[in-house]
């Protein structure tokens, strides 16, 4: 106990450089929690970091909240930059144009999402105490700050603290009932409880915390573990899935002049045999391809059509990404387009089509799009004025398959928001492109965030990956199948069953609003009780 104070007394009192390289360490260890390491433990070591650097932050000007605000820029500043590196690899992808903007990516994105990180140990420092309940404090204001970062300019909640949680699966289920931002909440709480156990005000007491949360993980786990075994996988009779996963690389994605040779690889791949007794394609009742899977206008392509119709057998549909022309007058230059996804029936007929609502800023758009355009800066996908967004979000009907929910690549990681209001699906499916991003750690995320949305909402989850991972994931968020990354294939699964509408569909973030509330009254009054230092 003597070298954790020893220890815990050169964070307090750092400052100047020291205070910001141990801020941002531990922040970028704090990463190594998220997938695909999912190291979870090593929270216990860094979260009570973030609690001494606000301790000591209060010998700064304005109560510290500056110095804690500062010291927490940097601690997301490591978070990010650890979590997040992946994001340089899609500017590899077409290096001559864009291999100049990777550092700025690589740093820039931690950069601006650490200003919440700042934004959470500001408001922390703010409400702070000076006992064991300045804990739950942390936990207000890291859930608020990190419910901003899910929402400000269109959100980007990737990575987000509660994702902790989530691994092993039992852990997981806990979603169900108040979902990220309360396991965000949870996590917080449990993680920087061993800060506690230096307190020199309850020696007698110091270890209640740290033993509190170690129960509160039993239960979870406990919880989780009954929840699964009740709740066995349930297939969908008479659906079979077939998803095809190509393993293109980008340069050929959006190379016209591979259009055939896209078009050859996606036949012949959605109609390999697997095993002895397979028939390819008519084994399956829906074969589904990945985000924006064609080089070319798809309905605008008859000989296209006309090969997806000779694949598909009488009573199979193909679910497909693919990059749709807006609705105008013929003759006019197509300058701007939507990244959507058609449902196709097997003579080849258009069934349903969906346009992505939530499009990924400097990829699909920019902002400020004609400024940034005038002075030759384009997005990623170099779609001049952008891609257009969609307008609403609903099911799609199918034949003989319960109403499905289409979201493109991260429309899947925004929670409660991803459902329409009164129009539950049976299941959602997923299309996406992670070949962006390389053999990195990202699509792991993606993934681990995706099986998050599933228990959640209770709904089977299909994911279509052009480079992996694509997955069929039941709605407790079992993963019934899987192709791994960076290989090319077709995976045949039945259909998962929805289960009931979850505690968190009916009542969203309603009780984790009230929670921090009531502890925000409770750390109030802690503060009258006991001035902070």
């Amino acid at each position: 106990m003597t070298s954790l104070r020893a220890i815990t007394s050169e964070i307090v009192l750092a400052w100047g450089w020291k205070r910001a390289v141990f801020a941002f360490l531990s922040g970028a260890l704090s990463a190594l929690a998220m997938a695909p390491f999912n190291a979870w433990p090593v929270l216990f070591l860094t979260m009570p970091v973030a609690v001494w650097l606000i301790d000591g932050a209060g010998a700064g000007r304005a109560g510290g909240i500056l110095a804690a605000a500062v010291s927490g820029w940097w601690f997301g500043f490591g978070y990010f930059t650890a979590g997040l590196y992946w994001v340089g690899y899609a500017f590899l992808v077409d290096a001559q144009t864009f291999a100049w903007l990777l550092p700025f990516a690589v740093m820039g994105l931690p950069a601006v999402l650490a200003i919440f990180m700042a934004l959470g140990f500001g408001l922390a420092r703010a409400i702070w105490t000076n006992d064991a309940s300045r804990i739950l404090a942390l936990a207000c204001a890291f859930t608020v700050s990190e419910w901003l970062r899910g929402h400000v300019l269109t959100g980007f909640p990737w990575n987000t603290l509660g994702y902790a949680l989530t691994e092993p699966l039992a852990l997981a289920q806990s979603a169900s009932l108040i979902g990220l931002w309360g396991l965000t909440f949870i996590t917080v709480i449990v993680f920087a409880s061993p800060a506690v156990l230096i307190d020199e005000r309850s020696k007698s007491r110091a270890w209640m915390p740290l033993v509190l949360s170690i129960l509160v993980l039993m239960a979870m786990g406990a919880y989780g573990a009954l929840h699964l075994q009740s709740n066995p996988t349930r297939l969908v009779e008479n659906v079979k899935l077939r998803l095809m996963q190509p393993n293109l690389q980008q340069d050929v994605k959006f190379n016209y002049a591979a259009k055939q040779e896209v078009m050859n690889k996606y036949i012949s791949l959605s109609d390999r045999a697997t095993g002895p007794q397979s028939t390819g394609v008519r084994d399956a009742t829906i074969l589904i391809w990945p985000e924006s899977a064609f080089p070319f206008f798809l309905a605008r392509e008859a000989d296209v059509m006309a090969q997806i119709a000779s694949l598909l057998p009488d009573g199979t549909i193909l679910i497909t990404g693919a990059i749709r022309p807006p609705d105008q007058p013929p003759g006019l230059t197509i300058t701007r387009a939507y990244n959507s996804i058609y449902a196709i029936d097997h003579d080849g007929t258009i069934l349903s089509v969906y346009d992505k609502l939530h499009l990924v800023p400097g990829g699909e758009y920019l902002p400020f799009q004609s400024a940034m355009e005038k002075l030759g800066l384009v997005q990623l996908t170099k779609v001049s004025g952008g891609f257009i967004p969609g307008t609403i979000r609903r099911t799609m009907s199918l034949p003989n398959a319960p109403r499905v929910l289409p979201l493109i690549c991260y429309e899947a990681i925004f929670p409660g928001d991803i459902v329409p209001g009164g129009d539950r699906p049976g299941w959602i499916v997923n299309l996406t492109n992670d070949g962006w991003f390389g053999i990195s750690t990202g699509p792991y995320q993606h993934l681990q965030q995706t099986r998050v949305r599933a228990i959640e909402e209770g709904l089977p989850i299909v994911r279509t990956a052009n480079t992996g991972i694509s997955a069929v994931i039941d709605s407790m968020g079992r993963i019934v199948a899987r192709l791994d990354l960076g290989v090319e294939g077709v995976l045949d699964s039945g259909l998962p069953a929805a289960s009931d509408p979850t505690p968190y569909v009916r009542f969203r973030d309603i009780p984790v609003a009230i929670l921090v509330v009531l502890t925000l009254l409770l750390v109030f009054r802690r503060r009258m009780a006991k001035p902070n230092l």
